[in-house]
């Protein structure tokens, strides 16, 4: 029997996920979820600067690099699949073929939860788009007249991860995931993004700070769990639930 406990990552590049979604990603494979990762680019334009300091670097070289460490990153997590698009970056553009491609992916993951970028990112554009496309993707996922006779999608809640500014990104959280158990995951996740290992410690600092605002959102001083590292996100959809 199929898991019906799945999960699906839409990351612009190939190091998002790991920033924004690593712990969640490595604590819901612990907890038996099988989730999918999908890199619409590598990131080899925009995010790449170390790299193309080096002599000689290529296109293709950064490419290849790129993708070594967000295959090395997504074992780390305990990711079940990871898939490339290579769709280009800055700017990401995405067409009506690459858009099915994403559905073709939404409907056999039958994910419980998605996650993506935040709604606005005037710093990197690449974010945002990623996010109309992942809810535009959803919503054909969810027609039956698309490729009729396919098993439509329901109806997961799409979860936002933290941008990098979230105070011009208009980002704000509901929920903080508690990443404690799973944290050295993330960071030897993060540690194979040699490329950006000017934001290793900058993720590590948010993870502390979100650990900080689980442990005063659970009860504080009054009870709360002792989280040391969380994660934030911001959820699109009204939520179903028979408890609070």
């Amino acid at each position: 029997m199929a898991n019906d406990k799945t999960a699906l990552v839409i990351s612009a590049h190939s190091a998002d996920f790991v920033w924004r979604a690593g712990g969640a990603i490595a604590l819901h494979a612990k907890l038996g979820y099988e989730v999918t990762v999908v890199c619409l680019s590598y990131g080899e334009r925009g995010e790449s600067a170390k790299l193309w300091k080096s002599e000689g670097m290529t296109l293709d070289k950064v490419k290849t690099e790129r993708r070594r460490e967000a295959e090395n990153a997504a074992k780390a997590l305990d990711v079940h699949d990871i898939q490339f698009f290579d769709l280009g970056d800055y700017p990401l553009e995405i067409d009506r073929d690459a858009k099915y491609r994403l559905v073709d992916v939404i409907r056999a993951v039958q994910p419980r939860f998605m996650l993506s970028h935040s709604h606005y990112d005037p710093y990197n554009l690449d974010h945002s788009h990623t996010t109309k496309i992942a809810m535009e993707c959803r919503m054909i996922a969810q027609a039956w007249g698309h490729n009729p006779g396919e098993k439509v999608l329901g109806a997961p809640q799409l979860y936002l991860f933290e941008p990098h500014q979230t105070e011009q990104m208009g980002w704000k959280p509901d929920a903080f995931l508690d990443i404690t158990d799973v944290w050295e995951k993330k960071k030897q996740a993060i540690e194979c993004m040699e490329g950006q290992e000017h934001l290793w410690h900058f993720y590590t600092n948010v993870a502390e700070n979100r650990g900080n605002h689980f442990r005063r959102n659970s009860g504080g001083q009054s009870g709360g769990r002792a989280a040391k590292y969380a994660e934030g996100f911001q959820s699109v959809y009204p939520r179903t639930v028979d408890e609070l």
